[in-house]
């Protein structure tokens, strides 16, 4: 009888099946259009997967849902993102979708995702696509099918992009919302489609010729959005003007009555830096809100105003950006003043200023203005000063180490229980054979309660694993006194040698994180950044380190306040 119950623990510990199920993910994503006119359900996915599920054996751990998202790239899609990250901790053994092109369109992409899940060990699944990424038939399949994916979303791209097209030359209404009017949805000849029409939004309209009546008067665009937000105009999503607010406005041909499509091509791969010089533009089918009278001198306005050459300013401003406004948070931007000398002699002086304070005036923020020799200065001496001061740099590391720690201590205590809780499974375990060789128990109840300590012994390590993972990943991110001395000099070293404003600028924001001041307009603190770029760009070893980390992993991240 002790032979026998020591072979069936022997078995149970041994045997992955034995009282455990794996645990799959389920990945779901729906675009607007194709939930519009294919009819694809975020529910009915899920459904059909969870169904799956069942029949396979399989545990749900969490699904992972991208709503309204194409599958075009993946860096837009929060779900996916956090459904690599729970894979790097190995949260889970499988990931399931209904159909391959859920997951992407782009073949490259679903490449790198399953290359990303098999180097953790986790399996991938369509339910539509039945075949196995571990062998080499199933891995020429999925790459076949991958190109088909890409193949169908360039189609579908090209006959939503040809169908637009089309109805711009129409004169109807391809965008989104837009200030002074409401977009109503209405009914097509296609039933899976509808059209968008632009009603005139009596408030909002008003705030339109507000604006364009500041304009043909003679103001400029700082002055029409401190004025327009001053008498509490707002813009669609609520929000205060700012002068490229204002200036949008002020150059759309929606006000006076046109539609203009196409401005800019393939807007989600090049954002702003591809102008079409031939966009569409035609009459439009909704009633304009400006008259043409009103637009022809807007126009007139801002070409002779383009004509004046911009400013050009000599000077340093580093800081701009990464300094940031006392009272609401914002970037600092650079700001000048022109003062009188007693001999009458001009003097301009220059500041950091709050950005949305000189972007969109009084009604956003203050000036909050700290001057920019004072401020380059200081952070300069601040950053020189560290890499400098060998007593200062051990005080400031150990302080930050002893900062990580503090975070770090709860994750130990949960750590010190799960392990406890193994060692009571153990010696529940033993107490059940004991219960078995004394006649107290049937060998039915002794494979049962063993069953169950092992499917508590498997959940108890599923927790722990991601922990063990977690405070492993602390020990290796606590600050090292040689690392930071090393990044620090060397970024001296480097700033000193540069020679453009571009380049020490670029090398102040790989550093700094963000420069805050006070009320009284001094510096209060700055937070120096240590992470893999920083590493990368000041040490030696950086870039072979940084080399060997997944594109999709956490990126090493310290923060450190002077």
């Amino acid at each position: 009888m002790q032979n026998y119950a020591m072979n069936l623990l022997e078995q149970l510990d041994h045997n992955p099946q034995a009282g455990t199920q794996k645990r799959a993910s389920i990945y779901a994503r729906v675009s607007t259009v194709e939930q519009a006119e294919e009819g694809y359900s975020i529910d009915e996915q899920i459904n059909v997967l969870r169904q799956w599920c069942e029949q396979e054996g399989y545990v749900i751990h969490k699904e992972y849902v991208d709503r309204g998202i194409s599958g075009k790239n993946i860096r837009g899609r929060p779900a996916i993102q956090e459904l690599l990250h729970d894979a790097n901790q190995k949260c889970f053994d499988v990931v399931l979708v209904w159909k391959l092109n859920r997951l992407s369109r782009k073949s490259v992409d679903l490449l790198n995702i399953v290359e990303i899940l098999q180097n953790k060990g986790i399996g991938f699944r369509s339910h539509t696509e039945r075949y196995e990424t571990e062998t080499p038939t199933g891995r020429l399949l999925f790459q076949m099918m991958a190109a088909v994916a890409e193949f169908e979303r360039a189609n579908i791209a090209e006959n939503v992009k040809m169908g637009m097209l089309a109805r711009a030359r129409e004169g109807s209404w391809n965008g989104g919302q837009v200030l002074g009017y409401d977009v109503v949805s209405i009914p097509s000849d296609n039933r899976k489609r509808k059209i968008s029409k632009l009603f005139i939004n009596e408030k909002e309209a008003q705030t339109v010729k507000r604006i364009f009546e500041l304009y043909t008067g003679g103001h400029g665009y700082k002055a029409i959005a401190n004025t327009v937000n001053k008498e509490g105009h707002r813009s669609k999503k609520e929000n205060t003007f700012s002068i490229s607010a204002i200036r949008t406005i002020l150059t759309n041909p929606i006000y006076v009555g046109f539609i203009r499509y196409n401005v800019r091509q393939d807007w989600s791969e090049k954002r702003r830096n591809n102008i079409n010089p031939n966009p569409v533009i035609e009459k439009g089918l909704h009633e304009p809100i400006i008259s043409e009278e009103t637009w022809e001198k807007a126009q007139a306005i801002l070409k002779s105003r383009s004509k004046t050459p911009n400013r050009v300013h000599s000077g340093e401003y580093p800081l701009t950006g990464v300094m940031k406004c006392p009272a609401c948070g914002a970037g600092m931007v650079l700001g000048r003043t022109t003062n009188t000398n007693k001999d009458g002699s001009k003097r301009v002086l220059e500041y950091y200023v709050c950005g949305a304070w000189k972007n969109k005036g009084t009604a956003a923020c203050r000036s909050n203005g700290i001057r920019t020799e004072y401020a380059d200065k200081y952070v300069l001496d601040k950053i020189g000063g560290l890499a400098t001061n060998d007593k200062l740099m051990r005080d400031v590391v150990a302080k930050v180490n002893g900062g990580l720690n503090e975070k770090t201590s709860p994750l130990q205590k949960e750590y010190k229980v799960l392990k406890k809780s193994l060692s009571e499974i153990e010696s529940k375990k033993d107490k059940v054979l004991g219960l078995y060789e004394d006649g107290v128990i049937e060998k039915v109840d002794l494979v049962e309660r063993l069953e169950k300590l092992n499917v508590e012994k498997k959940l108890t390590e599923e927790r722990l694993s991601p922990l063990e993972l977690q405070l492993s990943g602390q020990n290796q991110i606590n600050v090292d006194y040689e690392l930071v001395k090393e990044v620090m000099s060397n970024f001296v070293s480097n700033y000193k040698k540069t020679i453009t404003t571009e380049q020490k600028k670029r090398l102040l924001h790989l550093l700094i994180k963000e420069i805050r001041i006070g009320e009284s307009r001094e510096i209060n603190s700055i937070q120096i950044q240590l992470n893999n770029e920083v590493v990368r760009h000041f040490t030696k070893q950086g870039e072979e380190k940084s080399s060997s980390e997944d594109d999709f992993s956490s990126p090493f991240s310290i923060l450190i306040d002077l």
